[in-house]
Parts: structure tokens; C-alpha cells; sequence
């Protein structure tokens, strides 16, 4: 394999005389693929899977043969390097193109995966969001006047927090990729933890504005470390249910801390302290003690988890190794092609952000979710407005996060289950429309308080899409540095949406917010139009390869896998999923 080419790149020009080798190649593609040999080898779903959908190249077995086994890898020593790993990828040693394993043997292994791996990034996020959310929890005891700041400062605060958060994101993930996800993400938990303890001790605007840029800057990049991190173990068409597990952290935290918020902000008064202050020590000393078990706790790899802390032996047998590391190579050989601690260069970096067909993920990224955002960050806030008292508050937003995780989960799988991302996508806009319009419309007063609740909270627990948006994401980027620099990126229009919305909502509107309201309907409705937009060009690439892999001969596809220069998802046999 010529190891000059891109990192991520699924299969790379060999030295092979074509006419002499394009049977032979055919032959291999065939059995890689788990298909007879008077079977056509290519045909393709509208995922971004490559050469067959009945793989064992995704690491399944056939969908009508349940039980069977993984096909065997021609012998032919040439055609087997053509997805073959780098000699420094760190499960090499466990790379067998011969291996055979059931699907009970998978589906175990996947859930002994969850249960270690999955469930500790979990509870990694929901420290993070503990200490990322809890000002909203604090600013209904009253936070912005015992600091004599109004809610434009609050805003302001928000927006140093957001620009942090975003600057950091990308140098945070080629860090981590250097480092390794392992080391990176428990070191930005104790920081973080640190500074977030500082806040019990706030004077006022200044040195809220400087915990608010310190956390941003710590803070950033940890969710496209914890996305790379997991998918050094789970293949593609796992990884989306799994970042609902973990956006369904998310709303967790706020469903718990609203619990803890109601116990801690009774302590208002004790040893001369406001109930917000205990708030930020008590949480960020939970948080430190997360991340100093995170230390501990995290492997680098499914083949590395031998060590004092998690065993002598590891977690994983041999043969468990073997699985993980050729069924993640299966569904995606360009994992291979970098180890874990393997920096993306300059010039690989390069290559990532020209790459235009990323790119309206990105600017999808920077609107979606600005329409329900500011009834996010502000539902303490409005709810206090409304005369509710503090504890009443904090309780009321429970109902909404847990509208917020059925439809995380639910619909996150429904989104693989019918192979249909972006109609998902476009009911969380169809979703946020008639809440918003009731919002505008409803007339102010105490009469209409609960209506008004009701509407936030619905607007609250919106059908939350980040998950599959940050897997096709993955998927669609076809290589190692594209991902790499493809997860940050589209989180960092995230967060710059996230600066727009904390704008939207300004103090002379409050509390109807008539004017901010008027603001996000037009929103919605350029989110609608991007999200067909979007849908119809993946669809048109998708069906220009179509008819130009279509209209050429085994022979000549087999040649062409064998020489093409083209990289990543811009290879004729990728497919984009929408």
C-alpha cells in the first residue's frame, strides 16, 4: 500500500498491471465483500458504505443469514495489503483478514463495549455539562443581582463563553489526536473543574466575563475528542445511537442537577455564602473527581486496556481483540491508515477544510437548533418572569428534558432504522414552527402564565438532531483527517449559532419577547429550505457517481479501485447518507 496518500483513505493505488491483475481483483473484492463470484460486486445505499451492502466490510453478516460467518480474504498476498494497515496502527498486531466470527459473538462484544466504554463517556458529558449548564440553575437565585449585572451582561458573558468555546475547538482536537483522546479529555476535566469551583467566588462583571472565557477555552473541543474517542470502537452504523446515549447525558444533567439545584441553593446563607456559590463549588468538586477517574479509567484502544488500574490482563480476550479490531477495519479501512497518536499535518489539514462537500453540513450546523435555543438558555429566567418562585422553577424544567431525551433517543434511532436522516432533520423545524407562532400570538398577563410554560417547555424538549447531524458528519467525511477536522468545524458553527442566539433575546423585549420571537420563525423557515437544499445536492452526487460507476465494466472498476488517485469521499464508489 502506498503510504504517501491521505490518512482515512479506504484504499490507495497498488502496482499492479491491470489487465494482467483485474480479475484477480474482482475475485478479491467479491469474497472481501462476502459475495459470490457470479454476484455483482457493487452496489450501493444511499450510506456512505463502500463496494457492497452485504458486507462483511461493514463487519455484518448477510442481512438474510443471520448466523453466518465472516467470509475468508483471498490468499493472494498483493490484493489483501489493499486493506491493510499501517504497521504503527496500534491493533495491528490483532489485524486478521481471515477472521471469522458470528453475529452473537458481535453483538456481545458491542454490548460489553456500551457498558465500558459508552456508559463512562456518558457520565465524562454529563460532568461537563454539569459545570457548563449550572448558570442557568443560578441565575435563579438570583445570581445577576447579587453581582449587580443585568441580563445584557448575562448575554454578553454568554457570548465570551461561545467564541472561547468555538477558537478552542479545533487546536483542542489536533491536540487531542496527538496526545490521544485518553490522555487529552481528563486533563480538560480537572481544568476545567478548577475554574469552574473559581466562580463560587465571583465579584462581578469582570470576573464573570473571565471564568466564562477560561471554561470556553477548557471546555472546547470536548465533544469532537469524546466522538473521535469512540470511534476508535464502534463502527459507523453503530456510532449514532451511541451519541444519543450521549446527548442523552446531556438532558440528564439538567434533569438532575435540577434536582441538586433544588437541595444545594437551600444552603443561601450558610458560612456567608448565596445558594448559587455552593452551587459552582459543590459541582465543580464533583467534576475534578470525575476527571481524575477518567485518568485511570480510559483505554486508548480496544486493544489497549491492560493496566493496573483496569486489570493486568485487560478487559478484552484475545479473540475479542481480533473481533473489535477487524470489524472496525471492515466497515471502515480507513481507520488504519493512522494510530492514536498520530498528529493530522498542516498540509492533511489543508485538505480537510477545502473539502466542499462538508461544507453544508457546516452551515446546517450554524442554524438548526437557534430556534429553540434562547427558550433554552433562558426558561429560568422566563419562568421567574412569570412569578414563579425559585424552587418552583428549577422543578419546572424537568418536564421538558424528558420530552427532550424520548425524542433524543427515539428518533435518532428512527433516523437509521428508515435510512432517512434528513426528514428527521426537517420535523425538528416542523416541531419548533407552531411553538413559536403561539408565543408570538399569546397575550400577555398572569392568566396566560401556564400557557406560556407550556410552550417553553415543549420548545425546550424539541426533537434534538445533533446526534445524527454529528454522525453523518462522521460518515460522510471518508477519512481519518477529515473527521478529525470535520467533527470540530461543524461543532464550531454550532457554537457560533449558539453566540447568534444568545443575541436574540435582548432585555427591552423581555419578558414576551415579541420582537426575538418574530426573529426565529424566519429562522425556521430558512432552515427549512437549506434542509431540502441539502437533502436534493447529496441526492444529485449520489446519482452522478451512480451513472458514471454504473456505466463502466467490472473489469473497468476493478481498475480503478486498483489506480484511482481519488481520495475519501471523493472516490466514485462513495455515497454520501442523507
Amino acid at each position: 500500500m502506498t503510504r504517501d496518500m491521505l490518512p482515512g483513505e479506504p484504499a490507495g493505488p497498488l502496482s499492479l498491471d491491470a489487465n494482467k491483475n483485474s480479475t484477480r481483483a474482482a475475485r478479491f473484492l467479491r469474497k472481501w465483500t462476502g459475495q459470490p463470484d457470479k454476484q455483482a460486486a457493487f452496489t450501493f445505499p444511499s450510506e456512505p458504505v463502500y463496494l457492497s451492502e452485504h458486507s462483511s466490510i461493514n463487519g455484518t453478516v448477510d442481512r438474510d443469514v443471520k448466523d453466518s460467518m465472516h467470509a475468508d480474504i483471498d490468499d493472494d498476498d498483493d490484493l489483501r495489503k489493499f486493506y491493510e494497515p499501517i504497521a504503527t496502527y496500534e491493533g495491528r498486531h490483532r489485524y486478521d483478514p481471515k477472521a471469522q466470527w458470528t453475529l452473537q459473538e458481535e453483538k456481545k462484544l458491542v454490548r460489553r463495549l456500551d457498558y465500558k466504554i459508552c456508559a463512562w463517556v456518558c457520565f465524562m458529558f454529563f460532568a461537563l455539562q454539569l459545570d457548563r449548564g449550572n448558570i442557568s440553575q443560578a441565575l435563579s437565585d438570583n445570581m445577576l443581582d447579587d453581582l449587580h449585572m443585568t441580563t445584557n451582561d448575562y448575554n454578553n458573558g454568554q457570548n465570551i463563553f461561545y467564541v472561547s468555546f468555538l477558537l478552542a475547538e479545533l487546536p483542542s482536537q489536533l491536540i487531542s489526536k496527538k496526545l490521544g483522546p485518553d490522555n487529552w479529555i481528563p486533563i480538560q476535566m480537572v481544568c476545567w473543574s478548577v475554574v469552574a469551583c473559581s466562580q463560587s467566588h465571583l465579584t462581578g462583571r469582570s470576573t464573570f466575563f473571565l471564568t466564562r472565557s477560561l471554561l470556553g477555552i477548557i471546555e472546547g473541543g470536548f465533544i469532537p475528542d469524546v466522538i473521535l474517542y469512540l470511534s476508535y470502537f464502534y463502527k459507523s452504523k453503530e456510532l449514532p445511537v451511541r451519541l444519543s446515549y450521549f446527548w442523552g447525558a446531556y438532558c440528564l444533567t439538567f434533569i438532575i442537577s435540577a434536582f441538586l439545584a433544588f437541595g444545594v441553593l437551600h444552603l443561601r446563607g450558610y458560612n456567608g455564602m448565596a445558594g448559587w456559590q455552593w452551587l459552582f463549588a459543590l459541582e465543580g468538586s464533583l467534576t475534578a473527581l470525575i476527571g481524575i477517574i477518567s485518568w485511570f479509567y480510559l483505554p486508548p484502544s480496544p486493544t489497549q486496556t491492560a493496566s493496573k488500574f483496569r486489570g493486568k490482563n485487560g478487559w478484552f480476550s484475545e479473540r475479542e481483540e481480533v473481533i473489535m479490531v477487524n470489524r472496525i477495519l471492515r466497515d471502515d479501512p480507513s481507520k488504519g491508515d493512522m494510530h492514536n497518536r498520530q498528529a493530522v499535518t498542516p498540509r492533511l489539514l489543508w485538505e480537510a477544510l477545502k473539502d466542499y462537500d462538508m461544507w453544508p453540513i457546516y452551515l446546517l450546523g450554524l442554524s438548526w437548533q437557534i430556534p429553540a435555543t434562547p427558550a433554552t438558555n433562558y426558561l429560568t429566567l422566563i419562568l421567574k418572569s412569570l412569578d414563579f418562585s425559585t424552587f418552583t422553577t428549577n422543578l419546572l424544567t424537568i418536564p421538558s428534558y424528558c420530552l427532550f431525551f424520548v425524542q433524543l433517543i427515539f428518533l435518532t434511532w428512527l433516523s437509521e432504522k428508515i435510512n432517512n436522516r434528513f426528514l428527521i432533520i426537517f420535523f425538528c423545524q416542523i416541531w419548533m414552527l407552531p411553538l413559536l407562532v403561539a408565543l408570538e400570538v399569546l397575550p400577555g398577563g398572569s392568566a396566560y402564565n401556564w400557557s406560556r410554560y407550556a410552550l417553553n417547555a415543549m420548545l425546550v424538549g424539541y426533537p434534538y438532531v445533533h446526534a445524527i447531524l454529528v454522525a453523518m458528519t462522521s460518515r460522510n467525511a471518508g477519512s481519518v483527517r477529515t473527521r478529525t477536522v470535520g467533527s470540530a468545524l461543524y461543532n464550531m458553527c454550532v457554537q457560533t449559532g449558539s453566540i447568534i442566539s444568545s443575541n436574540i433575546y435582548r432585555t427591552a423585549d423581555s419578558p414576551l419577547y415579541r420582537t426575538g420571537n418574530k426573529v426565529l420563525l424566519g429562522l425556521v423557515a430558512y432552515n427549512m429550505v437549506l434542509i431540502i437544499s441539502m437533502k436534493a445536492y447529496y441526492m444529485w452526487r449520489n446519482a452522478t457517481r451512480e451513472r458514471k460507476w454504473g456505466a463502466m465494466s467490472e473489469r473497468e472498476k476493478s481498475v480503478y479501485l486498483a489506480t484511482t488517485t481519488d481520495k475519501g469521499n471523493k472516490r466514485l464508489d462513495f455515497r454520501f447518507a442523507h
